[in-house]
Order: C-alpha cells, then sequence, then structure tokens
C-alpha cells in the first residue's frame, strides 16, 4: 500500500486537489484501459468535487460511475447519495445512461438489494467466485465516528469480508455498503476529510494501535493507493 497523507488550506483547496487527483487516474485508466471506474461517497464534503467535476469536459462514454454506499431510500428521495449525485454532476453532462449503476434500493429487502448489486458487479467486471475486481478510484469520506462507506462501529457489516456489498446499520437503518475488502481491492481509494469534529476519530485512525472495529476506517488498506486528503481543521494534529 502507498499511503499518501495532504493537508490542504481550505475546503476550497481541498476540493481542487481531488479534482485533480481524479483526473489524473481518469487519464491514466482510459490509456490504460480504455474506461475509468470510480465508485462516489455521498455527504457535503463531495458535492462541491462532483460539481467542479461536471465542468470538466471528458470522455464521458468511458466513464463508469458507482456508489460505495447508499441509503436505502428511492432514489428521489432528499438523503439519496444518488440524487444529491445526479443534480451536482451526472445531470449536467452528456453521460450515457448505461454508464451510471446506481445502488437498488426499491428491492423488497436490503440484503435482496445487496445481492443485485453484487451480482451487477460481477457481471460488469467478468469477476467470478470471491474474486475482488479494482475500480480505479473508491472516494470515500469519514464520520466523526470513524465510519467510512456504511461501515459503522461494531457492526456486522465489518465482518463481511467474503462479498463485495453488504448490508449495514445507522441507528437501525439499513444502508448497501461495499465491503472493506472490496474496497481495498481499489487501485486508489481517496480520503476527503473536512472539519474540526474529525480530528478526535482522526487520531484514533492514524494511531499505531487502535481497535479497528471501533475505528472502521482503520481497515481501509488498499492494495493500490491510499489518499488522505485533509483540511486544515482536520488534519491540523497531523501536520509536521
Amino acid at each position: 500500500m502507498n499511503k499518501t497523507v495532504e493537508v490542504l488550506p481550505d475546503q476550497p483547496t481541498l476540493v481542487a486537489r481531488a479534482l485533480e487527483l481524479i483526473l489524473s487516474k481518469l487519464e491514466t485508466a482510459i490509456e490504460q484501459r480504455g474506461r475509468f471506474t470510480i465508485a462516489l461517497s455521498g455527504g457535503s464534503t463531495p458535492k462541491p468535487l462532483y460539481e467542479a467535476i461536471a465542468t470538466q469536459k471528458l470522455p464521458w462514454d468511458k466513464i463508469h460511475i458507482f456508489w460505495g454506499d447508499e441509503r436505502y431510500v428511492p432514489p428521489d428521495h432528499p438523503d439519496s447519495n444518488e440524487l444529491m449525485t445526479r443534480r451536482a454532476w451526472l445531470d449536467r453532462v452528456d453521460i450515457p445512461a448505461a454508464n451510471i449503476h446506481p445502488v437498488p434500493t426499491l428491492e423488497a429487502n436490503p440484503e435482496l438489494a445487496a445481492a443485485k448489486y453484487e451480482q451487477h458487479l460481477k457481471e460488469f467486471f467478468h469477476s467470478s467466485g470471491i474474486e475482488f475486481p479494482p475500480l480505479d478510484v473508491v472516494l470515500l469520506g469519514m464520520g466523526d465516528d470513524a465510519h467510512t462507506a456504511s461501515l459503522f462501529p461494531h457492526t456486522e457489516a465489518l465482518k463481511v469480508r467474503d462479498r463485495l456489498i453488504t448490508v449495514g446499520n445507522k441507528d437501525g437503518n439499513p444502508r448497501i455498503s461495499f465491503t472493506y475488502p472490496f474496497i481495498n481491492s481499489a487501485r486508489s481509494v481517496i480520503f476527503l476529510v473536512a472539519g474540526a469534529n474529525k480530528r478526535p476519530a482522526l487520531a484514533q485512525v492514524f494511531a499505531p494501535v487502535a481497535d479497528d472495529f471501533t475505528y472502521p476506517s482503520r481497515l481501509i488498506k488498499p492494495q493500490g493507493e491510499l489518499w488522505w486528503l485533509l483540511d486544515a481543521a482536520a488534519g491540523l494534529e497531523l501536520q509536521h
């Protein structure tokens, strides 16, 4: 694993750096493999990044969009990560509908939805068995409890190692989430973390010894690159 930590002065600089990094990964992926695959995160921090990507002139037909996690709500629900991304980015560009791979959230139950999304991913990547296909970029946020995607502290989702997709649990509300081994198969994982409220969790995530099940972001150790992009408020104590 190749780990890089960058502390940026403020959120706009954080977004600009994330954009630069993603565009670089996109160019390399299309050059080498003819397409670019990215899994997106929800929340307020990446929204301006999505708005910035929407202004770029890119080969949209070669870009495939997935989501690392999704609340189990209809796609037009205000809490939907898909809805936020469509408004900020996807509805503003000429990307083929077939290149957008949303999490199914209208199934009879979340377990069925997780299985369906996993099957879709396996078919897309032509993978079989418990092989974990590598996405080019997995974009992640981190909560002040150190959760990432919908992998929350001391939940069953953290124990799932043989699947791509699992059902996360946030205060009794189900969410569909990538498993941490699937995240770790990525070529690049990029964390975007902003705000002073994240400092205590970051201290534990970066500590030499701490409990992975209490601080789930510690489980993210990709086979490729790991990028931590932090604003100054979040990364204050990590600056050397």
